[in-house]
């Protein structure tokens, strides 16, 4: 079974962006491919080993993913987990 789905969010556990949240557009073996909507869009995903992420256990409900809905989805989970925090 695969741990990383197309749909779900990931966050980044090395390198620069590390602790950035990233929705998972496709993968393979071996790398995810990621995508933020703005400076890693849906046809410039950013290919990153499994191992140097994890998976954040939100499946969207998105069928065709493109910049603005992955925008809304990343929007929508931070905001959620903004209000989590100030409880």
């Amino acid at each position: 079974m695969d741990r990383y789905k197309a749909g779900m969010m990931a966050r980044s556990l090395a390198g620069h962006d590390a602790g950035k949240i990233y929705v998972i557009i496709g993968s393979d073996s071996a790398y995810v491919y990621l995508a933020d909507g703005r400076l890693r869009t849906v046809d410039h995903p950013k290919k990153k080993k499994k191992k140097h992420v994890q998976p954040v256990c939100v499946r969207c409900g998105e069928a065709a993913l493109d910049d603005v809905a992955v925008k809304r989805i990343l929007r929508n989970y931070l905001n959620q987990e903004k209000g989590k925090q100030e409880d």
